[in-house]
């Protein structure tokens, strides 16, 4: 299974990132691309706060594999593929629907 994070495109674009992300952009590969590499990329891509580590030290327990933005400020998080797939559509549908006002 692959990471596939935007942050680590973004990383991976260096001064080529221009606030936007296309599918171009995930299927350029670079070491830091989680959608084209296996695995975690070659180092970080940001520091971690301390807040970040405890929670990577002693994450809760959820079912939750999935994640995406829900474009209003917060996150879905969903237990499937399927399930993802459709809130990364609802976000997108939320994102053209602010780009058009």
């Amino acid at each position: 299974m692959r990471l596939q994070t935007d942050p680590t495109v973004i990383y991976g674009m260096g001064e080529r990132y221009n606030g936007k992300l296309s599918r171009a952009d995930l299927e350029t590969p670079t070491a830091y691309n989680t959608y084209t590499i296996t695995g975690l990329p070659p180092g970080c891509d940001s520091y971690a706060g301390a807040d970040s580590l405890k929670a990577a030290a002693h994450p809760a327990k959820t079912p939750y594999l999935y994640f995406v933005a829900d474009g209003k400020g917060g996150h879905t998080f969903n237990t499937n593929l399927a399930s993802h797939n459709k809130s990364v559509q609802d976000y997108l549908k939320v994102l053209k629907e602010k780009n058009a006002q």
